[in-house]
């Protein structure tokens, strides 16, 4: 049955015997414009007429067969049968009620909602009804940054507004106070690239509609031509033993918190990324060993760094009033973030309570730790490994060895160079 049959009036029997060969039949009588063809995957039933709107043949579908009875879509074929007889186009009906319903539920369909989606759906690890893990995009640190980031700012700022409601403006806005405000343009450029991808992930799976234009896009050209700056300027500061020793005597009695305090303090000692020290934990630490195990680091691979004694006994007091972790955030019991840093540094400087320096970032006490081993003669592949950094080419092919021993003998001269500094200030 290749064709449509207009003889007879449609059966359940007749529907149960259609091949799945692309057939079709035809209802008759009262009924007539009412079909079902029979595909490979299923058995549908549609409406097929000739719009009073355009004069032209339109089909609309009711539903697949057998879920949908013969009864059923009939029922249905009456009702769809009245819109038309009355002059209007059941199909261009149909669309309107279903873009009511859309902007109905982008309506509901918040930046939180739009941000919990792209994290759990894409970004993050998550089980599947049979118990397996699905790896997200991205590894666990990188799955805790993004959240970070995005509930950071877009949920703390524009959290409860409808995703469809955001402007190219709302999300310029939202960059230039991180950027300039907070003057954290690394983090701006984060959140625009995150926030983009979290409208694209929106719209392809269907929580915001095939045509609306994402507004983080828009913002990139936006800011752009502002020339708003996102990425990190490369850096060449460092503090000299002058500066140093100032800093060393002025830390303890700052206004920052004693979280950061210690941070810089560990970050002098090691010349660690701040980022690193920040979300290290107890169990990372081998304290008679003198090892602090460095897990996810920035070129993705585990190591160890060497503590000097001073270093050591720092931490074995910090230990006794701490948590899991060594810089925990009381509200939370978690690790501090990062950004923590950027606002301390942020408050301080605009409140007049910074030490009288030239300007200056955490980042830049791992930058003075590397300078000043090479002051005091530390060999260069020594340096290089007490920082972390990969070795290059056909060195970091053959070259394996992990310089642990000479780290800690030069990390324990650089920790007495600093105590000598202090020593030399207050002398």
């Amino acid at each position: 049955m290749s064709g449509a049959q207009n003889n007879k009036p449609l059966t359940t029997k007749a529907i149960e015997h259609l091949k799945p060969d692309g057939s079709t039949l035809a209802d008759i009588g009262e009924y007539r414009g009412l079909r079902i063809r029979s595909g490979k995957s299923a058995k549908t039933f549609f409406y097929r007429y000739r719009s009073p709107i355009t004069g032209k043949l339109v089909q609309v579908k009711i539903g697949n067969f057998p879920a949908v009875g013969l009864q059923s879509a009939r029922n249905r074929f009456s009702e769809l049968k009245q819109i038309r007889d009355s002059g209007l186009c059941p199909a261009q009906e149909l669309k309107k009620i279903e873009e009511q319903q859309q902007a109905a539920v982008c309506d509901q369909f918040t930046i939180k909602d739009m941000v919990d989606l792209y994290l759990k759906e894409y970004i993050e690890d998550k089980r599947l009804p049979s118990g397996k893990i699905q790896k997200g995009a991205r590894k666990s640190k990188g799955q805790a940054d993004v959240r970070r980031s995005l509930y950071k700012d877009p949920v703390e700022i524009l959290g409860n507004r409808p995703a469809i409601s955001i402007t190219r403006k709302d999300v310029v806005d939202l960059i230039k106070v991180i950027a300039e405000d907070r003057r954290a343009e690394v983090q701006a450029g984060n959140v625009l690239r995150e926030l983009t991808a979290a409208f694209d992930f929106a719209i392809g799976h269907g929580s915001l509609p095939e045509d609306f234009v994402n507004p983080a896009v828009l913002a990139k050209s936006a800011v752009k031509q502002m020339q708003l700056k996102l990425t990190p300027t490369r850096g060449n500061r460092v503090l000299d033993d002058r500066e140093l020793s100032q800093l060393l005597q002025w830390l303890p009695g700052s206004a920052f918190t004693p979280n950061v305090k210690n941070i810089l303090r560990l970050t002098l000692w090691t010349g660690c990324r701040t980022g690193e020290v920040c979300t290290t934990a107890w169990k990372d630490y081998d304290l008679d060993r003198g090892t602090l195990l460095l897990r996810e680091t920035k070129n993705g691979a585990d190591r160890y760094v060497q503590l000097s004694t001073q270093a050591v006994d720092f931490l074995k007091g910090l230990k006794l009033q701490t948590g899991n972790y060594p810089f925990e955030s009381a509200r939370l019991g978690q690790p501090v973030q990062q950004k923590q840093l950027s606002i301390s540094m942020y408050n301080l400087r605009n409140t007049n309570r910074m030490i009288d320096l030239p300007a200056w970032t955490p980042h830049d006490l791992r930058r003075t730790v590397r300078t000043g081993l090479s002051r005091l003669g530390c060999p260069t592949d020594v340096a290089e490994a007490i920082l972390g950094h990969s070795k290059k080419g056909i060195e970091g092919t053959y070259n394996l060895h992990r310089y642990e021993d000479e780290s800690r003998e030069w990390l324990q001269r650089w920790a007495d160079h600093l105590d000598g500094l202090l020593s030399d200030s207050h002398a």
